[in-house]
């Protein structure tokens, strides 16, 4: 389950049912005249790209020692291989090799459909009385690893571990994070254009749903309209929505809230676009700004600003965070994480959130073609939030995001 589904799952309520009322159900903005050409720009990850991925990861392992890379269903092995594979207690698992071709390990019950999706590559198979553990040391014997360094996926479950460590006692187990995000934090020109698309219907979308804000209205209702919306684009998307003193608390209440005039408005959201993941904030205002509401805003949309303009490669992650922090803390609103709670962004592809994080003691530095969401806020409890948040890319001349900032709580683009 990706974040913002989760969070307006459970922000909003999750066992309550969602109920448009009928006056909200009548309003719809016409189709957008972008969708069909931004949506001709959608072109797939093809196998070549895949394939460039797999040689990467094994120079990777060449350079750090590493033998085998063993990964189970879920994103990593989808960005290697495009196969999707939800996880559950019967093991599914890729192993590759440093070099070679990948192999693969699936329940024999499920033969027909693993080897659907494996293709030409190597398939073993386990039955419901068999230890599948044991095939895995087969396969790291074949591979002559067996007492060698295996990377783990960092998303593997303890049991799937366990059970390696059982069967493999003579491997060294590290973790393969060096591996995958060494390929997947650096993003190739295509991914980078599958993201600007994320980035380019999300503007789009909040655009349209702004135009239909009504009083009265909930979070969920608003949040709805705006899935819609995503939709008409053909892509799966939503937001958590918060208003007014819901947005001092960044992932809002349980309560739902009802929209007044004068009030805060926050959008987080976003879509996925061929498997990769957009993240954008706007906060406006329903109504009329107050002198308060605008000043916060010009405060945080500086932090951002500056914070994009020392972001470039070779500078470590917390002196991007710090910049931010300094602009938020010297305009009064310190000192720390006092109103500016959290993190100032995270890495964005795949997954909503993954490598690496733009925060106080991260001493990486960031690299061309890294993805960061930039993401400042105020936060005042009993009062209202703000936050601008937008994806930042790293290039070699510095960083640049991928859409307009806002120019005010009205004008968000």
């Amino acid at each position: 389950m990706q974040r913002r589904t989760f969070l307006k799952t459970t922000a909003a309520g999750a066992l309550v049912p969602l109920v448009v009322s009928p006056a909200l159900a009548q309003t719809s903005a016409p189709k957008n005249p972008k969708v069909d050409e931004i949506r001709s720009r959608i072109k797939p990850i093809t196998p070549e790209e895949r394939l460039q991925r797999i040689e990467k990861a094994q120079k990777i392992m060449q350079e750090q020692n590493i033998d085998a890379l063993f990964m189970e269903g879920g994103t990593s092995l989808n960005y290697f291989t495009g196969i999707r594979w939800e996880r559950s207690e019967r093991l599914f698992a890729m192993i590759l090799p440093q070099t070679g071709s990948p192999v693969f390990i699936a329940p024999e019950f499920e033969h027909m459909r693993a080897a659907e999706q494996v293709g030409s590559s190597k398939l073993f198979t386990w039955q419901e009385d068999e230890d599948p553990y044991a095939v895995v040391k087969t396969i790291f014997t074949q591979h002559n690893c067996l007492s060698g360094v295996i990377g783990i996926e960092e998303t593997t479950r303890d049991f799937v571990t366990g059970g390696i460590k059982r069967r493999c006692g003579g491997a060294d187990l590290i973790s393969g994070t060096i591996v995958t995000a060494g390929c997947r934090g650096v993003k190739s020109d295509h991914e980078i254009e599958l993201i600007q698309i994320g980035n380019d219907i999300t503007k789009e979308v909040y655009l349209s749903a702004v135009q239909q804000l009504k009083e009265g209205m909930t979070e969920r209702e608003y949040g709805a309209i705006i899935t819609k919306l995503y939709a008409e684009f053909g892509v799966s998307g939503g937001a958590l929505v918060l208003f007014g003193e819901a947005s001092a608390s960044p992932h809002g209440f349980q309560k739902q809230q009802t929209l007044k005039e004068n009030q805060i408005v926050l959008m987080d959201g976003g879509c996925t676009v061929e498997g990769y993941e957009s993240d954008v904030s706007r906060t406006t205002v329903f109504g009329k700004a107050s002198d308060e509401m605008q000043k916060v805003f010009d405060i945080v949309l500086k932090a951002q600003s500056r914070a994009a303009a020392v972001a470039k490669p070779g500078i470590a992650a917390e002196e991007i965070d710090l910049i931010a922090r300094i602009e938020i803390n010297t305009d009064g609103f310190g000192p720390g994480f006092k109103y500016f709670t959290h993190r100032l962004g995270h890495g964005i592809g795949m997954d909503g959130h993954e490598w690496y994080y733009l925060v106080p003691g991260n001493k990486r530095q960031v690299e061309t073609h890294n993805i960061f969401s930039n993401e400042p806020g105020i936060y005042q409890p009993g009062k209202f939030g703000i936050r601008i948040e937008d994806e930042m890319l790293i290039t070699d001349d510095g960083a640049k995001l991928l859409l307009p900032k806002p120019k005010s709580l009205e004008i968000m683009f």
